[in-house]
């Protein structure tokens, strides 16, 4: 799926995030070797020095790594994906909470709704 980009915000960390929820999310796996930057920057639809300034930003974060004669590739570290992921997920709720706290919910409430609704996520 190809990102969408909202004009308010530099592009190339829109594609950091892209390709964090990508990682993060299981649709790229460890150890999967992510294409080349040209074909790459021209299935998204942008310049290839913007993708390579963020390929370069996930490669200083970990999530990268590159080969030099083979390519670049998604981290095999699944503990490191693991604890990013949880971290992404624990910013998420917190956005969350405190939106439900401006409601006035309480956390019976909550969890209460997130069981009554959360059956639909898998569905």
């Amino acid at each position: 799926m190809k990102p969408s980009f909202d004009p308010n915000q530099p592009i190339y960390t829109q594609l950091v995030d892209w390709f964090k929820q990508q990682i993060l999310g299981g649709e790229l796996g460890p150890g999967e070797k992510i294409a080349p930057v040209r074909e790459l920057a021209l299935e998204l639809g942008v310049n290839p020095n913007t993708l390579q300034r963020a390929m370069s930003e996930l490669e200083r974060e970990g999530l990268l790594y590159t080969e030099r004669t083979a390519g670049r590739f998604v981290t095999s570290d699944r503990a490191l994906i693991a604890a990013l992921r949880e971290e992404a997920i624990a910013k998420i709720l917190q956005r969350f909470l405190a939106e439900l706290i401006t409601l006035g919910c309480t956390t019976d409430d909550a969890l209460r709704l997130i069981k009554k609704y959360g059956g639909e996520i898998n569905e």
